[in-house]
């Protein structure tokens, strides 16, 4: 392995922050070098990443963080996912939609849950942070409020939309294409609706004490004019969705009002010395937890880390994850989710024996004892011919699908003192709904995720949680502490294992691993509408090498090779045992950065 990487491994001890954005990741550092801390650097460069990537995540979307307090303990998930509203029943959606099996739009009112992103920064802020909401608000104010160089990707997507924005959607149009037009890349793009919301918010912070002025803020997010704002469009519109009708939406001020944001404990398996944290089975972060239960079994350090054994296992250890993320996942605050079981050494060894030399095409859950049912369920959804129209479909994914689909961001950070943040914002992207008038924001899309089939874990019901694809990662060992994720919907937690076993295996460095070709599987059910399986289906790299290409094609893999530095949106961050602190981004795309000192 060549030491060229194409950025370098930032090294020091007083802080670093990595992001998808390099004004978010300055932005954060710029918060520790005032004397704040990770939490207060985490939530100031959430809150610009909302600015200068609102094509991939926007204040009402969705959050999930997996953090660490610099004193000690365990990590901690919090939980910033929506539930579904109140008014989300499968007997309406249903009526609206047209029966058991329709799908949810992957855009529009009705694919709307409770915007949580918000109230997750700010109860972090309160609970970890040092800060006051202006002063970790000000850089994202900033930016909506004078402007930020618009990303190439940003305009394009705004340019596709600008006809349909003009056409079903003109409270987005005004907002992303003003003056009528999409905006120039890198030319300076201001939403002033949207500073002037946040500005309202940060003026909010009233009180005797820090705490008191952060909830006064998250007040007026979730019952005051943010709220009001919300609930008097939806309940008037009739908003043109991905199915190519109009619908109205069910989210009420009364669903704002009654949730906030949560904190709990994470799941976690030992690899290798190295204890893994993901979150609770209401994201798809157990996946990767089980795929390193099954990879256990082989001697992944015997082999090429870009050869075609290693990306056989891999792929096939993912297939087996992932199918029983289709079969038990779900709020297990609402179903029960046999998840004991399924990260057991006895299952996963189990799982291991299916894995041959020759590429799965069968969707293979698990029998878990009692829970049979989810899996032949699984399995009849797979082979359904679902529907769907082919106009903007709001699947989270790369450059190499379609400039209509929408992405995620990630960042890292971990300050001087240890703390450490691992957060995975995304949802209320631009394409996802329409530009609630006077806020200059749009709400989420995750409902999409659920089914209307009775009996299942993400079977739409009030107050579930959609099982969203929203992954951090956190692990520990000996000492040292690893942050890392990355956007890509389905694909985040394959593109974290590979990432992740190149770093425990074969030795790479953190930056070297972002720069290494990456691959992942499509053979499984989508979240998104319309919720293909592609059996046998993956998609790789081409730097990997042809012999490796060509291999997999002969063991049935169907392989699909991206265009060059393509596939995956890495950030990492690290704490050795002596303080050390390093940091690492891809480069793919060009917008990802780590900084630090």
């Amino acid at each position: 392995m060549s030491d060229f990487t194409t950025r370098p491994e930032i090294r020091g001890t007083f802080g670093t922050v990595t992001s998808t954005h390099w004004i978010a990741s300055t932005v954060g550092m710029g918060i520790l070098e005032k004397g704040g801390n990770a939490f207060d650097a985490a939530v100031a460069t959430g809150l610009t990443l909302q600015i200068v990537e609102p094509h991939l995540n926007g204040p009402a979307g969705d959050l999930p963080a997996i953090f660490k307090l610099a004193e000690g303990g365990t990590p901690q998930v919090l939980c910033a996912q929506g539930p579904a509203p109140a008014g989300a029943t499968l007997e309406h959606y249903r009526e609206v939609l047209g029966g058991e099996h329709a799908l949810i739009p992957g855009s529009g009112h009705l694919s709307t849950v409770i915007p949580g992103a918000f109230d997750g920064w700010m109860l972090m802020l309160r609970d970890h942070g040092t800060m006051e909401p202006a002063e970790v608000m000000a850089p994202a104010i900033g930016y909506a409020r004078d402007g930020h160089p618009v990303l190439p990707r940003v305009a394009d997507q705004i340019a596709g939309l600008a006809d349909y924005f003009a056409e079903h959607w003109p409270t987005s149009h005004a907002t992303w294409c003003p003056d009528g037009k999409a905006p120039e890349a890198h030319k300076l793009f201001r939403n002033s609706d949207l500073a002037a919301t946040y500005q309202r918010l940060a003026d909010s912070a009233e009180g005797d004490s820090r705490e008191a002025r952060i909830d006064a803020v998250r007040r007026a997010w979730s019952e005051g004019f943010v709220a009001e704002a919300i609930d008097t469009y939806v309940a008037e519109a009739e908003v043109m969705d991905v199915s190519e009708s109009a619908h109205k939406g069910v989210l009420t001020k009364a669903d704002m009002t009654g949730w906030q944001a949560t904190v709990e404990a994470p799941l976690s398996v030992e690899y290798h010395g190295w204890t893994v944290y993901k979150t609770q089975s209401w994201s798809q972060g157990p996946v990767l937890l089980q795929a390193l239960q099954i990879l256990k079994q082989f001697d992944l350090a015997a082999m090429d880390p870009n050869g075609t054994e290693f990306v056989h296992t891999v792929i096939e250890a993912m297939k087996l994850a992932y199918a029983d993320r289709e079969a038990y996942y779900g709020d297990p605050a609402q179903s029960e989710i046999p998840m004991e079981y399924l990260l057991s050494d006895a299952y996963a060894a189990e799982r291991a024996k299916l894995i041959t030399d020759t590429a799965s095409t069968e969707q293979r859950p698990g029998r878990v004892p009692g829970f049979e049912h989810l899996a032949d369920a699984c399995i009849a959804r797979s082979t359904r011919d679902y529907e769907a129209s082919d106009v903007a479909a709001q699947e989270p994914t790369m450059a190499h699908l379609t400039d209509r689909k929408g992405d995620t961001v990630h960042l890292d950070v971990i300050d001087r003192w240890g703390n450490a943040v691992s957060a995975t914002p995304s949802g209320g992207w631009l394409q996802s709904n329409p530009v609630v008038p006077g806020l200059g924001f749009p709400l989420n899309s995750r409902a999409q995720m659920f089914w209307l089939e009775d009996g299942q874990p993400l079977t739409l019901a009030p107050g579930r949680r959609p099982r969203t694809t929203l992954t951090p990662s956190m692990a520990e060992k000996d000492g040292a502490l690893l942050s890392f994720g990355t956007p890509g919907g389905d694909q985040q937690d394959q593109w974290q294992l590979v990432w992740f076993l190149r770093f425990v295996h074969h030795g790479l460095s953190l930056q070297q691993g972002m720069d290494a070709p990456l691959f992942h599987s499509m053979h499984f059910q989508g979240s998104f509408y319309p919720r293909a399986c592609k059996p046998a289906e993956m998609m790789i790299e081409p730097n990997v090498g042809e012999a490796t290409i060509e291999g997999l094609r002969a063991r049935g893999h169907i392989v699909h090779v991206a265009g060059p530095w393509t596939v995956g949106r890495l950030t990492a961050a690290m704490r050795e045992a002596d303080g050390t602190l390093r940091a690492a981004a891809t480069p793919r795309l060009m917008q990802a950065y780590a900084v630090g000192r």
